[in-house]
């Protein structure tokens, strides 16, 4: 079996529930969405709060995911062009929820939650092809 270390241990260090160490490299990528949409949908609802702190910690994780899952697993060498494409797609979604926190911007949360909802798609259909191998680090543990 294959695993992301890195994914993994952000995804033991931000919470995650059980599971992370049985999954495959699909598996924890499509986990690590999912954990990101999950922060974010509880950003919303500490921001409708007007719960600082809490709003701060969700958005934090969301971010923490992206940079230490997401674009940490991306194998910029095998996964070419798409990989450069998914690395700057992330940069721009962490740059704006670091805007949307600022603002205390519902709009711009909705609009990350959407590409990470279209990426969470297209990486549910791709399943445990070829493509979805080359475009992640993934070493034996």
């Amino acid at each position: 079996m294959f695993f992301t270390t890195n994914a993994i241990s952000t995804y033991q260090r931000v919470g995650v529930e059980t599971g992370v160490e049985s999954a495959d490299a699909h598996k924890l990528i499509l986990m690590l969405f999912e954990g990101t949409q999950e922060a974010l949908a509880k950003t919303r609802m500490h921001m409708q709060r007007n719960e600082i702190a809490e709003k701060g910690q969700m958005i934090s994780k969301a971010i923490t995911i992206i940079d230490e899952g997401l674009s940490a697993c991306l194998d910029m060498k095998a996964g070419g062009d798409l990989a450069i494409k998914l690395q700057a797609l992330y940069n721009y979604m962490t740059h704006r929820l670091l805007v949307a926190n600022i603002q205390n911007n519902i709009e711009i949360l909705d609009e990350v939650n959407k590409l990470l909802s279209e990426l969470y798609t297209a990486w549910k259909e791709i399943g445990e092809s070829n493509e979805a191998k080359i475009i992640v680090k993934a070493i034996a543990l």
